[in-house]
């Protein structure tokens, strides 16, 4: 199958859009699919990516959009018009660009079909952003963008369930993003985590991790106040927070701490990738996320893949799926709830190894790459045929 992909940029720090994109490209051409990534900014994508070498995606870069609407040029129209008129289907990822509404229409055009992921983009705290100018952009383009794809991706059942009804007479399929699990198959120990990460915090007391950008919306100042009404009911533990936001989030956090008089019982660890990430996953007791919002929050089923117990928030759309699963706990987004379930995980050893336990291998019975690229070639497949049919 001759997929194209669009996605409006491919910076890994700008969120979970692009390394869902990226890992996506990689999975389908693994399986064999030639995948051509339009994109204006290559960004973080392999450097084989853009040099066109054999059996991996070929990426397009596409000349920048314009600064005002951020609607491609004519110059990119005609490159993205001729990929599509070439493919078998054209995969738009996210909601509020303009240059999607482009290309959805020259695939129209082309008799092309077309798939379009929401990523977390349309589901009810995301409207309750900037509401006015995502109505109007609905109204002017958006809506008929979603209403005439093939088949609308959701990662989760809670995402379809807030997302669709604003967009009645759509059809949607909900698949999981792909996720890399080949370095979690064999895992690395974790001596790794205690030399790069050294400190009182591998003293013998559990350990509660947290993943992600220090943003607001990740929910790192309520788990900074769970700890203190934590340790104040007599219940001992250290807190490690992997991640970088910009200086003034940082600070905030980090004045938090002090104010909490939480001394060295949490440490900033900053930016953490690969074989650390992983280790530090596996020394952990606890994996902890309170997000406010979280499409599909890739760091939750990695955690799982370490074997390592989580605890999230509703805000996570995935949270029916990890609850179900058995391998996590989920608990209102506040400092008291979260401290309520820190306290019954950490005074219960075992449960936490059988959270753990149930928490792998949920992972990897539904997210394996073969899984989840059998899932997007029958959604695939379904758009392809119910275009054909229309």
């Amino acid at each position: 199958m001759r997929i194209v992909q669009y996605s409006k940029g491919l910076n890994v720090e700008s969120g979970g859009v692009v390394r869902a994109v990226l890992n996506l490209s990689r999975c389908l051409a693994d399986a064999g699919h030639e995948i051509v990534l339009l994109t204006p900014s290559v960004g973080d994508a392999p450097a084989s990516w853009i040099e066109g070498a054999p059996g991996v995606p070929r990426i397009i870069q596409l000349p920048p959009p314009s600064r005002t609407l951020g609607r491609l040029t004519p110059a990119a129209r005609r490159i993205a018009e001729a990929e599509i008129k070439k493919a078998d289907l054209l995969h738009i990822h996210a909601v509020w660009h303009m240059s999607n509404t482009q290309l959805a229409s020259i695939a129209r055009d082309a008799g092309i079909p077309y798939v379009q992921s929401l990523h977390g983009m349309l589901d009810d705290w995301s409207m309750s952003l900037s509401t006015m100018k995502k109505r109007v952009f609905l109204a002017l383009g958006g809506r008929r963008t979603l209403l005439g794809a093939s088949m609308v991706h959701c990662t989760a059942e809670a995402e379809r369930e807030q997302s669709m009804p604003r967009i009645p007479g759509a059809r949607s399929c909900v698949v999981p993003l792909a996720v890399d699990l080949a370095p979690f198959e064999t895992m690395p120990g974790v001596e790794i985590a205690h030399t790069e990460f050294p400190g009182s915090h591998w003293s013998g007391e559990p350990v509660v991790l947290f993943v992600g950008r220090l943003h607001e919306v990740k929910g790192v100042d309520l788990l900074l106040r769970a700890m203190r009404l934590t340790l104040d009911r007599g219940v001992k533990f250290r807190l490690l927070i992997a991640g970088t936001g910009d200086a003034e989030s940082e600070r905030k956090l980090r004045d938090l701490a002090a104010e909490l008089d939480l001394g060295d019982g949490v440490a900033f660890l900053g930016h953490v990738r690969g074989e650390a990430k992983i280790s530090l996953y596996q020394a952990a007791d606890l994996f902890a996320l309170p997000s406010l919002h979280e499409n599909f929050g890739f760091v939750l089923p990695e955690a799982m893949a370490a074997g390592t117990a989580c605890l999230t928030s509703p805000g996570v759309a995935i949270w029916k799926e990890l609850k179900s699963c058995g391998g996590a706990e989920i608990v209102d987004r506040d400092a008291e709830s979260i401290a309520e379930g820190l306290g019954v995980l950490l005074s219960d050893p075992g449960r936490l190894q059988e959270m753990g336990a149930a928490g792998r291998s949920w992972a990897f019975e539904n997210l394996t790459q073969g899984r989840v690229v059998a899932a997007f070639e029958a959604m695939y497949d379904q758009a392809i045929g119910q275009a054909s049919a229309g």
